[in-house]
């Protein structure tokens, strides 16, 4: 705009404006950007479908749903009140129960029954690394690193290539790399690496983390027009909040800088896209991380 860059007397330029009014102007910009985004977010997950119901299909056994009353075809309504759409409400709920007991109301046909559960415990170990993608299979090179975790702290670096996990060669295997890591019975992992086509080797205390499940999987939507509409809301809702959350580990340091980029690093990825759907998909990431001040930045993880 006229004015925008430096001041212009000019009739109707930006800078001529009315401080309220510019304030308008630079809020509407980003503001029509969340929109774009949102709205094609929005469209491209309606239309592929393929959603996770909240309807049980299938009881894990030695888990805290074999010993409770739940049953295939229970669809879970509420936990601890809060009412679940999506699976990934089912996730959250049972994370943030801490293991605790807790009440999940369902639907067994015509029937509102409250179930009390208290979730099973699974331990799992982290190092905080991510390993890159590769079309949709994960690769063994490490893409970035969580800031301050014990990967990085041991000196591991972005560009590493795991070719061993306490002594177990895995190289051409990623998901054996997750699984030996997330399972690992030792104290220390052994991590060995080929960094510019030498091999190093780091001893890593991993971080225990702690999840809860039910031991449930769940049933696939049908894929009608109205379901399709209905989980893609929520889902865009549940995208929207991500990147609020995301947004608050940027500031609070729980994401570094190495985990952004800019524009070269934007249109590397975006020359990367395969097919229409990823293109417009990354189209609509982009459109929400932009900045007024011209800057932008979209996270990696």
């Amino acid at each position: 705009m006229i004015g925008e860059e430096e001041r212009s007397e000019e009739e109707g330029s930006f800078s001529k404006a009315s401080i309220p009014k510019r304030i308008a102007v630079v809020f509407a910009g980003g503001f029509v950007n969340i929109v774009f985004g949102l709205l094609v977010y929005f469209i491209l997950v309606s239309s592929t479908g393929n959603y996770i119901s909240t309807t049980i299909e299938s009881i894990s056994p030695n888990y805290a749903a074999e010993q409770s009353d739940l049953q295939v075809g229970d669809k879970i309504l509420k936990i601890n009140n809060k009412t679940v759409r999506l699976k990934s409400d089912i996730d959250e709920s049972m994370q943030s129960s801490n293991g605790e007991k807790v009440t999940i109301t369902i639907q067994r046909q015509n029937e509102i029954k409250d179930i009390k559960l208290v979730p099973t415990e699974e331990i799992t170990k982290n190092i905080g690394i991510y390993l890159g993608i590769e079309g949709e299979n994960l690769t063994s090179e490490i893409k970035s690193l969580y800031a301050n975790g014990p990967a990085q702290m041991q000196g591991v670096q972005a560009g590493d290539i795991i070719t061993k996990v306490d002594g177990t060669e895995c190289k051409n295997d990623p998901y054996k790399i997750v699984e030996l890591i997330s399972n690992s019975k030792n104290e220390k992992i052994n991590i060995e690496v080929e960094r510019a086509g030498e091999k190093k080797t780091f001893e890593i205390y991993p971080e225990i983390q702690k999840t809860y499940k039910i031991g449930v999987t769940f049933a696939l939507a049908d894929g009608t027009f109205l379901n399709n509409i209905y989980y893609g809301f929520w889902d865009t809702i549940d995208f929207s909040v991500s990147i609020i959350d995301n947004l608050k580990m940027l500031f609070s340091g729980q994401v570094s800088a190495d985990q952004l980029m800019g524009p070269i690093g934007i249109s590397e990825v975006v020359s990367k896209t395969e097919g229409l759907v990823e293109f417009i998909y990354l189209l609509a990431l982009i459109s929400l991380s932009l900045r007024s001040d011209k800057s932008f930045t979209i996270s990696t993880a």
